[in-house]
């Protein structure tokens, strides 16, 4: 059983590697046994991941790219698959938040919709079509709890934090649709989409702030950068062959509640 949970011999492509989740996701996958790329804008910061799971053994590979270009996404298509042939699994992790607050300028709304929604689509469009034609494949969304729900405003107050942009609860929202949208499309070719919706990962928050967030969820802490990868290989795997068009809360009972 255990090693249907294995990523041996499964090509992935984890897009916004560098990031706050992207780091530790790489490390899971890697560790999992996957000949793992990683991707996104910023290559020096995606090389620098890369070198050091390389010197841990595992095999990375760093690759750039736009996801708000449509003709970036093509040509990182084209150097994986001619490399590696059509991908066993997409982590869909890259998220562009240019917006920073309610009354942020409209153009920083359609740079987000660029790459959050359209480049997003593009990703399942471009990638999960190649993994359909192979009869095999799965495609990990990384949503968010704010995705599933409103903001708690009450968790702020005192702090200098709370001034939260739609933007990111429109996007994430939207992709759990879209998950099921391409669940349904790519299931009859055997390719899975499941998406998973992150509670707050502590990122040296205000002491107020962690302190209340801790004690809306139900294991009373915030995320950290271990608690994300097991659901993620899981659903990469074989052991999640029957398991698509799901959204997964990893956010320690905080929606439960």
């Amino acid at each position: 059983m255990l090693s249907s949970f294995s990523l041996q011999g499964k090509t992935i492509l984890l897009t916004g590697a560098a990031g706050l989740f992207g780091r530790g996701l790489a490390t899971a996958l890697a560790e999992a046994g996957a000949t793992l790329i990683i991707a996104s804008r910023s290559a020096e910061n995606l090389q620098a991941v890369a070198t050091a799971e390389i010197a841990r053994g595992h095999r990375v590979h760093a690759e750039a790219f736009d996801q708000g270009d449509e003709d970036s996404i093509l040509a990182l298509r084209s150097r994986i698959e001619s490399r590696f042939g059509p991908l066993h699994g997409l982590v869909n992790n890259s998220v562009l938040r240019p917006m920073k607050g309610t009354l942020g300028n409209v153009s920083q709304w359609e740079d987000s919709m660029r790459v959050n929604a359209t480049g997003l689509m593009l990703m399942h469009r471009h990638f999960g079509s190649t993994m359909a034609e192979a009869g095999r494949g799965s495609i990990v969304n990384i949503g968010s709890i704010q995705g599933m729900i409103g903001p708690s405003y009450e968790l702020y107050a005192g702090t200098s934090m709370g001034d939260m942009p739609p933007d990111y609860f429109f996007h994430k929202g939207g992709m759990l649709n879209l998950t099921r949208f391409y669940a349904a499309l790519y299931g009859p070719k055997n390719v899975r989409v499941n998406c998973l919706a992150p509670g707050g990962f502590y990122n040296n928050q205000p002491e107020l702030f962690v302190q209340r967030y801790s004690e809306h969820t139900m294991l009373n802490r915030m995320a950290d950068d271990d608690d994300l990868g097991g659901a993620v290989v899981f659903l990469l795997s074989e052991a999640s062959r029957y398991i698509t068009g799901v959204n997964l809360p990893v956010d320690g009972g905080y929606t439960a509640k």
